[in-house]
């Protein structure tokens, strides 16, 4: 269980499921919670009554009481619920909350009727709950409760309990499809999840009885990231002064790991950056970052919201021999978002002496042989440093360079410098390089992606390829005949400047990404039909 002893032991198949019947389109309860189990806990078992989630995350908060906690046992005996082996069991949940004859318990239990509960205006919400013996009370708790429970008493339901409290009996259930205003869950089901994840996205389960339709969703995200790219996550710490005698520590939970940054120090009315460096995954994927900051005045909590998106999916199509575009029209360059400097600083607190004499005065008295008294007194010193911390602030910097070139391809037969036919391909190069006086906060130029005139600098584009040290080039053309890294163009583009906007971004600092948007062009004269001429057979 963790740290626990035989003061802190769960058995396996204590366990249930809570159900509750919740209106479709206002997410709000309409039955009081049911509890299914296969074997009752004791009458006396301490709990938080019965309330579900939806009253939890719309601010109820817990009420412990002793006993009077009912539970139902089915005929038909409920699957394991929660694991012991770090896996879970939501298929075979699934099959039997799914079944008739469970679903017709269920309305029997909160006394709805059956043929109204199924018709599409209600859902059930069901969500894993356990008993178990900690610090050797009894107390049965939903996952969310025990996450509640667990701030409430500083960690020590975690601590003792983990494998249960914050790993199996919250991964029991989890949504795949975001419903009842929670999200689907696309962190890790191995890993012990902290008490946020849990009261926002684990243990629960929805029952729909129509197909669900396609809702509107509104997302908005702190950060956008790309796939595969090594990024810096940055937040503001501030409140009291710390310093190296109370100290700051804020801590990144991403994707199931846990990133702590430490020395984290400002002065009184001021505020420091604190960051972290990481790697995004290789999917397409919404996350949400925990961020806890323990320092002298106690703990705070925020989240940060990431969108990891994969620009290589939308490459152009193959250009063809009688493609047309009669209506083009040339467009001006995109502005694209361009920051070629960084700038920023870290407090360096130090220690300014003060030493005080905080001595105190004694005295001796004794008589002499002929029986007179005397006495005197002397200073006894104890120097003490009260000292205070001054701070410097360090000041740091990025500094961000790209440029660009597109050429002929080699395979053109009839390219003369920068002048080409239409239907020809062309190649480019990129080239990006940051300078900085702390490369540990700075990450290499690592994306860059090219749009064309054709397109009208949207619709399609092209991600090129990382050759290294900061170089781009094209990918290898599926198209090409020789495979060659090019960009075909449209044989019905017309005459004059062929130019490609190529954006160059993600060098990540605490600051935010500096990135750079670059053109560089060619000259179109004529079409490859004009290499093109009809002679006569030879002989």
């Amino acid at each position: 269980m963790g740290s626990g002893t035989s003061t802190n032991v769960w058995s396996p198949g204590n366990d249930g499921v809570r159900v509750t019947v919740v209106k479709a389109d206002t997410h709000s309860p309409v039955t009081t919670p049911i509890d299914l189990t296969n074997k009752s806990p004791s009458n006396g078992i301490y709990n938080f009554g019965k309330k579900s989630k939806l009253s939890y995350s719309s601010g109820q908060s817990l009420t412990p009481q002793k006993g009077g906690f009912k539970t139902y046992t089915p005929q038909q005996q409920l699957p394991r619920i929660v694991s012991t082996n770090g896996s879970n069991n939501i298929s075979a949940i699934k099959s039997y909350f799914t079944d008739e004859l469970i679903i017709r318990y269920i309305a029997q239990l909160t006394g709805m009727n059956y043929d109204v509960l199924i018709g599409g205006d209600y859902k059930l919400l069901l969500e894993p709950f356990a008993f178990y013996k900690f610090e050797g009370v009894m107390i049965l708790t939903t996952a969310t409760e025990a996450a509640m429970y667990d701030e409430q008493v500083s960690g020590l339901l975690r601590s003792r309990m983990v494998s249960l409290s914050h790993k199996n009996l919250p991964l029991a259930m989890f949504l795949e499809v975001s419903d009842l205003g929670y999200p689907a869950w696309g962190g890790s089901t191995t890993k012990a999840a902290s008490n946020a994840e849990i009261k926002s996205s684990l243990g629960l389960g929805v029952v729909r009885f129509t197909e669900q339709p396609e809702q509107p969703v509104v997302s908005a995200y702190d950060y956008e990231y790309r796939v595969d790219t090594e990024v810096i996550t940055s937040v503001w710490v501030s409140g009291g002064q710390s310093d190296p005698d109370t100290p700051t520590t804020v801590s990144f939970n991403i994707n199931g790991s846990t990133y702590n940054v430490g020395n984290v120090y400002y002065p009184e009315g001021d505020s420091q950056l604190a960051w972290v460096k990481w790697t995004t995954p290789t999917t397409e994927q919404d996350m949400v970052i925990h961020v806890t900051v323990r320092g002298p005045g106690g703990t705070d909590k925020t989240t940060i919201n990431c969108k990891i998106v994969d620009l290589d999916k939308n490459p152009p199509p193959n250009p063809v021999a009688d493609d047309r575009n009669d209506s083009f029209r040339q467009e001006a360059v995109p502005q694209r978002a361009e920051k070629a400097r960084a700038d920023w600083s870290i407090w360096r607190p130090w220690w300014q002496e003060y030493w005080v004499d905080r001595g105190h005065w004694e005295s001796d008295d004794w008589t002499d042989s002929e029986g007179n008294s005397h006495s005197s007194s002397y200073w006894v010193s104890n120097w003490v440093d009260e000292g205070w911390y001054e701070f410097d602030l360090d000041r740091y910097y990025a500094s961000f360079s790209a440029n660009m070139d597109i050429t002929c391809d080699s395979k053109n037969p009839t390219a003369s410098g920068s002048v080409m036919k239409s239907g020809y391909g062309i190649n480019e190069k990129v080239s990006a390089s940051v300078s900085t006086n702390q490369s540990s906060a700075v990450s290499k130029p690592q994306n860059a992606v090219s749009y064309f005139p054709e397109f009208n600098y949207n619709t399609y584009w092209r991600l090129l390829d990382r050759m290294g040290s900061g170089r781009f080039e094209f990918k290898k053309n599926s198209y090409s005949t020789y495979k060659n890294r090019t960009h075909f163009t449209p044989i019905w583009m017309p005459d004059g400047a062929y130019t490609v906007n190529t954006w160059v971004i993600d060098s990540w600092t605490p600051v935010g990404m500096l990135s750079a948007n670059l053109t560089d062009s060619l000259t179109i004269r004529e079409s490859l039909w004009a290499d093109w001429h009809i002679g006569p057979l030879a002989p």
